[in-house]
């Protein structure tokens, strides 16, 4: 459908392409030469997960809109402005009864998945008397309010959610680069407190010799200039980079042929210079520093580029681009290792909330291992009390068996049996004195006195 590809171009909410920085491959094929398989008109694009906590509930509402003809006209005439203003969420309101009908029920099992995660939560910290209702106020992508229909606001609050998530993620991804960067020289200068002098010299010249091994590398091109783009023409494309041809090159790189250069695509056309300095058979070589150096490439291609920052290059941005002198004469690209990434201030910071992290956690532990203590002791304590009442119980029935007295039950009762009978599990004596048992319903005469006289 058409759809397909209008979509992600008119909203960031829509999105099939404004999407995570996932790690991208080299594109080595001449399309232009080769025969196969191509995008068929109409064919569903599968995309990546966006990384949203919501992402499945928002690809089911663009499924479910992507059915309705109305909505879909009315997206491919609006403007990124309109979408992000709310105005197109109020076509919802003309959609088929069908579609409102399937919207509110993935709202209802949206709110239910959230409502389940908030027990999970408060049930795992032994909370009780959960109030959802206050705390899916927390959700800002639905209307918490009227958690059975999907109503126009719903569309506006996933719009605006969207596009607010998807556009802070550089910036969270930046920050957490940073962390990562800062952790990593804390590990190595608390490593090297735990080394003799000498141990610690070798460490350090090491630590500097592999420094400057990263540094040397070749030049690297300015991302997006006329030279990177040549590169990724001779060398991944396998043409003649005297006949280099912007329109052609872009629909070389447009993968999926959709018109735009996404995030994605554009980073695939960093491959070629981040080889350049990264090599993960190479010890000096972080590749995670290798994704954040592809990720501020694509960022400063994007903000060169795409004008109506709708994270998309259509072609029209694209050869506007190249008629800038900044494609033709860029200035010099710096690398990670040519930057800064943090002062000694923010380390010092940032060991100090780590140290505060660890007195925590170091509380946290010895209160627990005060509470084992204290467990056990009440277990001991438990166990002391249950032998002294097996003891005592085993010291009366002792005193009582002592005494003549019979002994007690299993269940407690006492054995009493009274004089002349036979005990328990014994069977009565042969009238003559015999050791024989009596018949069955026999009555035991009493035995004749010995001192009577007969006649």
């Amino acid at each position: 459908m058409k759809w397909q590809s209008v979509l992600p171009q008119q909203c960031i909410l829509l999105m099939t392409c404004l999407l995570m920085a996932l790690e991208a491959v080299p594109i080595d094929i001449d399309k232009t030469k080769v025969k196969g398989e191509g995008h068929v008109e109409g064919e569903k694009v599968e995309n990546p997960d966006t990384g949203l906590y919501y992402d499945e509930y928002l690809r089911q509402v663009i499924d479910v809109l992507e059915t309705d003809k109305h909505f879909r006209e009315k997206l491919q005439t609006a403007d990124i402005e309109e979408i992000k203003s709310g105005k197109l969420s109020r076509e919802l309101d003309l959609v088929s009864h069908h579609v409102r009908t399937r919207l509110d029920e993935l709202k209802r099992q949206e709110v239910a998945r959230l409502r389940m995660l908030i027990k999970a939560k408060m049930d795992s910290v032994q909370d009780t008397g959960i109030d959802h209702q206050a705390l899916l106020k927390q959700f800002e992508h639905l209307n918490h309010q009227n958690p059975d229909t999907f109503e126009p606001k719903d569309l506006d609050m996933l719009i605006k959610a969207a596009t607010s998530d998807l556009e802070n993620y550089d910036k969270t991804r930046h920050e957490e680069f940073k962390k990562y960067e800062m952790m990593k020289e804390h590990e190595r200068r608390e490593y090297l407190k735990t080394l003799d002098e000498e141990k610690r010299q070798r460490e350090q010249s090491k630590f500097e010799e592999m420094k400057k091994k990263h540094g040397d590398h070749p030049k690297v091109h300015h991302p997006g200039s006329k030279d990177q783009l040549k590169e990724v023409w001779e060398e991944a494309d396998g043409l003649d980079p005297n006949e280099f041809d912007p329109k052609t090159f872009f629909k070389l790189h447009d993968v999926n042929n959709d018109g735009f250069l996404d995030e994605q695509e554009l980073e695939a056309l960093f491959t070629k210079e981040l080889e350049k300095v990264y090599d993960p058979k190479n010890e000096e070589d972080d590749m995670v520093e290798m994704e954040e150096e592809r990720l501020r490439m694509r960022e400063h291609v994007m903000n060169e580029v795409d004008i109506n920052k709708d994270r998309l290059v259509t072609l029209e941005e694209f050869l506007r681009a190249t008629e800038k002198k900044e494609f033709l004469e860029p200035d010099s690209w710096e690398t990670l290792d040519q930057q800064q990434l943090f002062t000694e201030d923010e380390l010092k910071e940032f060991e100090s909330h780590i140290s505060q992290q660890e007195d925590e956690l170091r509380k946290k532990a010895e209160d627990l291992q005060k509470q084992k203590e204290e467990l056990q002791r009440q277990h001991d304590q438990l166990q002391a009390q249950k032998q002294e009442l097996q003891q005592v119980v085993k010291q009366m029935e002792q005193k009582k068996l002592q005494q003549g007295n019979p002994p007690a039950g299993p269940a407690g009762e006492l054995k009493f049996q009274p004089p002349g009978e036979p005990k328990v599990g014994e069977a009565p004596k042969h009238p003559a004195g015999g050791d024989q048992p009596l018949p069955p319903g026999h009555v035991q005469e009493p035995a004749a006195r010995t001192d009577q006289v007969h006649p």
